[in-house]
Parts: C-alpha cells; structure tokens; sequence
C-alpha cells in the first residue's frame, strides 16, 4: 500500500480518536480544549506529513534541531504531568466538564517547571509541532506549524481565563510571577 494512503488512514483514525477524547470540549468553544483540538491535529498532520524523512540525515543541523526540541518535549510532558499528579491534588469541576482528568487539580501548582512557565505542557506540544516540523520545511509545514503555534496560544489563553475564575487572585498573582511558555522571555 502506497505510503501517502497509510499516513492519510492514520490521521483520520487518530481525528476520530481525538474527536473521541475531545468531544466535550469540541461542542463548547469557550473551551480550552476546543482550541487544543485543533492543535492536536496540526500536530498529527506535521509529524505524519514528514514521516518520510523523519531519520533520512539524522544528524545534518536541521535534524539536530529537530531533535532537541522533541527530547525538550518529552522532558516537559513528564515533569509537567509529575507535577500535577503530585502537587495539584485532584477535583472535580462541574464548571469544567469538558476537562480531561488530569487537568483538574485542586490546588494550583506553582513549584518546579510550573516556578517559570504557567503552560508547560503546551510547551511541549510546540516543542513536539516545531520538532516535527523542523524534520521537513515546506510551505505546508510551515502553515501547519503556524496553525499550531496560534492554536495553543489560543489553548493557554483561554485555559487562564477559566484558571483565574477557579483560583480568583492567586492565579493573577501567579501570572505576574511567570510566564507563559518560555521562561523569563513569553
């Protein structure tokens, strides 16, 4: 079977399968995970459209760069995940019924990656989309790396609108001390 034809039936089983994690969220654009959504699919495109190429001059400069951002990626979904899990505690918000589970915490964290950056986990979902895109630069990556990196701006933004009606002023105060995705710079 012709690669192009395999990559085009995995994307569309993976959209069913985020269609599938991210129902709730997609029927409420007031959401963060509407937007997230989105992002998740420019993702699933970049690293399936460049899958070709993915280790073809494993260690030219562009790869190189390429791979660094997805080994910073998986370190930012690990610690950050840990963090959450350890320090946030867990409860139910019946405002926020679209969250995923782990996105529920009690208490806000504040501690570790989350001391420098409020979003480390969609940092790491950049990391992962301008890794994959860094594997193949093209006009279509770079829309789709483009669509991304709006999409999870759009993510955190709205994600800290819901943050601070939950948390009230310790999470304006929490924005003020860190910022969003890259420490002491955005």
């Amino acid at each position: 079977m012709d690669s192009l034809i395999i990559r085009t039936i995995v994307f569309f089983i993976l959209t069913l399968f985020f269609i599938i994690v991210s129902r709730r969220a997609l029927l409420n654009p007031r959401s963060h995970g509407f937007y997230r959504f989105f992002a998740f699919e420019g993702i699933t495109f970049l690293v399936l459209h460049n899958h070709p190429v993915w280790f073809k001059q494993p260690f030219s400069l562009q790869q190189s760069l390429s791979w660094l951002c997805l080994f910073f990626s998986i370190i930012l979904v690990i610690r950050g995940l840990k963090a959450l899990r350890t320090l946030g505690g867990h409860r139910v918000r019946h405002t926020s019924p679209e969250n995923l589970t782990f996105e529920n915490t009690q208490h806000l964290v504040q501690d570790g990656l989350y001391r420098y950056i409020r979003h480390p986990m969609y940092t790491s979902l950049l990391l992962l989309a301008w890794g994959a895109f860094f594997k193949l630069i093209s006009f279509e990556t770079i829309g789709a790396v483009a669509f991304v990196s709006l999409s999870l701006f759009l993510t955190a933004k709205v994600e800290e609108v819901e943050n601070v009606k939950f948390f009230g002023p310790q999470y304006v105060e929490y924005k003020r001390s860190s910022k969003m995705f890259l420490p002491f710079i955005f």
